[in-house]
């Protein structure tokens, strides 16, 4: 293998043979094959894809290039769920900790805000002592004993793609999607599971903004997930306005909270079940909708699922008394109140510039080593197509000091559009089903 030609290959749109691009890949890992050379290599893959032969060969050297957990001693289904990510999207706090309580376990390993979208570890280690960096031992016990756990990518799983996304995050080839799908299902096929439930978020506050797009990665996912031997379904579920109405690493912890006590936005609930729904049909393959929702309701709606979440949080070293007082989340010194101007209606919600806002109030990173304000953000209180009256609240801006407050308010009015007049156009919550004979669109 002669790195150089595996490079120009790529370039110019011909397939790398597995053997060739297995042993470049190694040899990166290695250290014989230095970043800007793999730089070209990713940037050709940008502009040319990656063909089904290349895109399994990635996978599998990123999976082997670490250790694979075997869970199998579990007396349960293995199944676990990945959002690629989306503004306001705290499901995974709430989803997590409902699927334990359905019977399944839930090994768990997530990754930090980016741009503008957080993480689900930001928002668990806005919880005093919450730890996210477990090993890989302690990581089970708590799995077994819990019935769930959430910890980022440890230093044992997938290197190759640790390397990978790194050098991806500076040179600009994050937004390639057989990168991005390789890069979630090295780390989901080596969680040890039987099946795997993916949120491909869609919409003007998604990575990928573009249905046809977003539905590509989403078969991509499943396909790679089955010819590896892995139960998976995907949804296409929106990003074309936040989730909820908090946004912000403490405020989403708290709403989170509130969602498993049994209240929360009516849209964060519906997502939650649906998509709990969907994990306990990957479990029990059973096929039967309405007894899966029907379990997922009474286990939210029952405190079992909040009982799961109050161990999780004990064993991960999280102050769990926040359970019973999440305003203790609300740390901002600075609060600002946005009011309506005029009457109107809400025409559209701004993800994607919330988003960007939070990052500018010190709640998000522009690179994965900065450290992230747990307090400050957002709360949005009208939603789209909902009609506003001149004085009414629109929402609060949670600030470090009254000039990043300031700076918020205007952010959050160019948010919202806000007319006299006009129809609202919004994307279903969720639109589309992906699975492994197919898709099918979703009224």
């Amino acid at each position: 293998m002669i790195p150089t030609e595996v490079i120009e290959r790529k370039r110019e749109g011909r397939p790398v043979p597995g053997a060739d691009l297995e042993a470049f890949l190694q040899a990166y890992l290695r250290g014989d094959v230095p970043d800007y050379q793999m730089s070209a290599f990713l940037m050709a893959v940008c502009f040319r894809g990656l063909e089904g032969g290349e895109t399994a060969t990635l996978v599998r050297t990123m999976l082997h290039s670490g250790e694979v957990l075997d869970l199998s001693d579990l007396p349960g289904a293995r199944i676990d769920k990945h959002s690629t990510g989306g503004v306001g999207d705290k499901v995974s706090l709430v989803l997590a900790p409902l699927a334990a309580a359905m019977g399944m376990f839930v090994p768990m390993m997530a990754g930090r805000g980016l741009g503008h979208t957080t993480g689900t570890l930001d928002k668990l280690e806005a919880i005093p002592g919450f730890r996210t960096d477990l090993g890989l031992d302690e990581f089970r016990a708590v799995v077994s004993r819990v019935g769930c756990a959430i910890i980022g990518q440890t230093s044992e799983i997938a290197p190759l793609d640790r390397r990978l996304y790194a050098l991806r995050d500076v040179t600009g080839t994050v937004s390639s999607i057989p990168l991005i799908a390789a890069s979630i299902m090295s780390k989901k096929l080596a969680e040890g599971l039987d099946g795997l439930l993916l949120d491909v978020k869609v919409g003007e506050g998604a990575f990928i903004p573009e249905e046809e797009r977003a539905l590509d990665l989403a078969r991509l996912m499943v396909e790679i997930a089955s010819e590896r031997g892995l139960k998976a379904c995907a949804l296409l579920t929106a990003m074309d306005r936040p989730l909820g109405v908090a946004l912000g690493n403490g405020l989403e912890t708290a709403e989170a909270i509130r969602c498993l006590q049994g209240g929360g936005p009516s849209d964060l609930r519906e997502l939650v079940l649906v998509e709990a729904t969907e994990m306990l049909l990957l479990a029990d393959g059973t096929g039967d909708p309405h007894r899966a929702r029907h379990i997922a309701e009474s286990k939210l709606d029952g405190g079992q699922a909040l009982e799961r979440f109050t161990r999780m949080v004990e064993a991960q070293g999280g102050d769990a008394t926040i359970v019973d007082h999440p305003d203790r989340l609300r740390t901002a010194p600075s609060l600002a109140e946005v009011r309506a101007e005029a009457d109107g209606v809400v025409i559209g919600v701004s993800a994607r510039l919330l988003g960007d806002g939070i990052v500018r109030l010190g709640g998000g990173r522009s690179k994965l080593e900065q450290t992230v304000d747990p307090g400050v953000g957002f709360e949005v209180h009208a939603s789209t197509g909902v009609r506003v009256a001149r004085g009414d609240l629109l929402g609060v801006v949670h600030a470090r000091d009254p000039g990043a407050a300031a700076m918020g308010s205007d952010l959050l009015r160019r948010a919202l559009l806000i007319e006299r007049g006009g129809t609202p156009v919004t994307r279903s919550l969720v639109s589309h089903r992906i699975h492994s004979d197919g898709s099918e669109r979703l009224l």
